[in-house]
């Protein structure tokens, strides 16, 4: 399997981190109540929705750097949420409708600044817990950092000219890294302006923002691509 250092070890995963808490917190520091309410690319989900999700999910994200995994799922029984992060995320989505949304901003933008503190302070090579079993805090600050440019997409947050290219590089690696990391089958090879993938006898070739959007789930409906190919493409949504 391919490791982190041969793919990824130029990249500041902390850095990039930053880089997109950044970014949203100046977007919906930026929104009037119109705003707020506008659909997100999100099924059912508003872009205040979205900013519930992402205030929510840091009670995973602080239990995986406190070592408490079970007691976050413990948590969640006493809540009586059901099981999976589908309905966590719901959930969370929830709870926060009735508040006021300075609140929940207040709430998102002082427990990911303690996450993101913490993780980069631990370095990129310490074990931290996950769902799944231990993880590289640089590895998982990759994920969150993918899951926060998918919502930023996702609610229209803008993205410079400057940041475009580099920001797409960065995806399409990671893309690439967590595809060969959870044994997908794909073999990708990118290279300017394109990304070449191979699935069993099925070749195909893409836009690298193509191959992004698919990593996150996020191709539309109508788009061409051979659903197997999509399928095996989705990994970080």
């Amino acid at each position: 399997m391919t490791t982190e250092s041969d793919q990824l070890a130029d990249l500041d995963p902390f850095g990039i981190f930053d880089d997109e808490a950044r970014r949203l917190d100046r977007f919906f520091s930026s929104l009037d109540e119109q705003g707020w309410d506008r659909p997100s690319r999100c099924a059912g989900w508003t872009v205040r929705d979205v900013l519930g999700h992402l205030a929510g999910e840091e009670l995973y994200n602080h239990a995986c750097l406190d070592g408490d995994i079970a007691g976050f799922f413990e948590m969640l029984g006493r809540e009586r949420v059901g099981r999976g992060f589908d309905v966590f995320n719901e959930w969370c989505v929830r709870r926060r409708q009735g508040v006021p949304v300075a609140e929940v901003v207040q709430e998102w933008r002082t427990k990911n600044g303690e996450t993101r503190r913490r993780m980069r302070a631990l370095g990129r090579d310490t074990m931290i817990a996950t769902s799944v079993g231990p993880y590289p805090a640089g590895l998982q600050a990759f994920h969150y950092a993918s899951e926060y440019a998918t919502h930023a997409d996702d609610v229209g947050a803008p993205v410079t000219g400057e940041e475009a290219g580099p920001r797409l590089d960065w995806r399409t690696r990671v893309g690439q890294f967590v595809l060969d990391e959870v044994g997908s089958g794909a073999h990708v090879e990118a290279g300017p302006g394109r990304v070449s993938v191979r699935i069993d006898n099925m070749s195909t070739r893409m836009e690298p923002e193509e191959f992004v959007e698919a990593t996150v789930g996020r191709l539309p409906d109508d788009h061409p691509l051979d659903p197997r190919v999509r399928s095996a493409l989705r990994c970080l949504a």
